[in-house]
């Protein structure tokens, strides 16, 4: 069963900058693609940033391209997602998922196929 833990979190000033991490256990992490999803109260879950299993991919959400980079350490069982400039609207909960099937490049920037889920982390950007 995969088990995924975020942290990283917190309260920042618009303009600053974020690193928050994702750790997977109970499975091989270099088995799963990995993304990142937020959800802001009384939005819909939005497609953040996505890597493939080996990194050799990424994907990223247009409303925060070009502001963040994605990334895995495969030895450490960690995704990475940088942050900068941030904005008060980037305020929301943020989650990884991982998923080990086989997905389309569309498919990938919906929440649907993500089989695995963690709790999320908080990112509050202040104005």
């Amino acid at each position: 069963q995969v088990q995924l833990a975020e942290s990283g979190g917190g309260l920042v000033q618009a303009g600053g900058s974020l690193t928050l991490s994702c750790i997977l256990s109970g499975r091989t992490f270099s088995d799963y693609a990995m993304a990142w999803f937020r959800q802001a109260p009384g939005k819909e879950r939005e497609f953040v940033a996505a890597i493939t299993w080996t990194g050799g991919s990424t994907f990223y959400g247009p409303s925060v391209a070009g502001r963040v980079t994605i990334t895995r350490d495969n030895v450490k069982n960690t995704m990475y997602l940088q942050m900068h400039n941030l904005k008060p609207e980037d305020t929301a909960l943020y989650q990884c998922a991982a998923e080990s099937g086989a997905m389309s490049a569309q498919a990938i920037m919906s929440p649907f196929p993500w089989n695995s889920w963690g709790k999320g982390t908080q990112v509050t950007v202040s104005s």
